[in-house]
């Protein structure tokens, strides 16, 4: 059974959309016992790191999801969801869940010169993957070739750069597929790619930990 998190700060329709069409078992709550029971977790997200931690503060998910992990349990971040994995975000100076270790930049922070080159923030669109260090189980059947859909303006960038297993190409190195243990994370949007990312989501949905 995998267990949404809603703690007002995700891209939950799209996400419950894209596993009902892959006839997944899930559960959506906002309250973290509701999914306690569940073997492994999706963390959804759009928007602000500020604002997504006060949310998840103040629903107990930030423990919970600690917990979880700790517990050996797989997790799933999506765009928003897989920067506040890390410990912190520039946006908005904001400390986070501290799953990995690592921050969040924003791409200015990373070139200066990016917007100058040609590169419009946030970036914006499809964006194929070049996968690195062993790839990952999320990405076992997905073609070379695919594309996915991103958006977001901040990057992720691992302390341990091993944990990266694909990256795409947008001015900088976007650290695209991380994972560390039982943590996955995909910065673009999987329930939004096709079936190239319904592919990711059922591999999520079978993976053993």
């Amino acid at each position: 059974m995998i267990g949404i998190v809603d703690y007002n700060a995700g891209n939950i329709t799209s996400v419950e959309r894209a596993l009902k069409s892959l006839g997944a078992d899930f559960i959506l709550s906002k309250k973290p016992e509701d999914l306690r029971d569940c073997d492994r977790l999706i963390f959804p997200g759009v928007g602000d790191a500020a604002y997504a931690m006060v949310q998840l503060k103040e629903t107990g998910f930030d423990h919970f999801l600690k917990e979880a992990v700790a517990a050996g349990k797989p997790l799933l971040g999506i765009c928003l969801g897989s920067q506040i994995i890390f410990e912190h975000s520039e946006e908005g100076n904001t400390a986070c869940l501290g799953l990995i270790k690592g921050k969040i930049k924003h791409f200015e922070s990373l070139d200066k010169e990016i917007v100058s080159k040609g590169f419009k923030i946030p970036h914006m669109g499809w964006n194929n993957l070049e996968r690195s260090n062993g790839s990952s189980p999320l990405l076992e059947g997905v073609p070379e070739n695919a594309d996915f859909y991103f958006v977001h303006s901040y990057v992720i960038c691992p302390e341990d750069t091993s944990v990266i297993k694909a990256a795409a190409d947008y001015g900088v190195k976007v650290p695209a597929v991380i994972q560390s243990g039982n943590i996955f994370a995909c910065q673009f949007h999987p329930e939004k790619s096709g079936e190239a990312g319904l592919k990711i989501l059922k591999n999520f949905g079978g993976l053993k930990c």
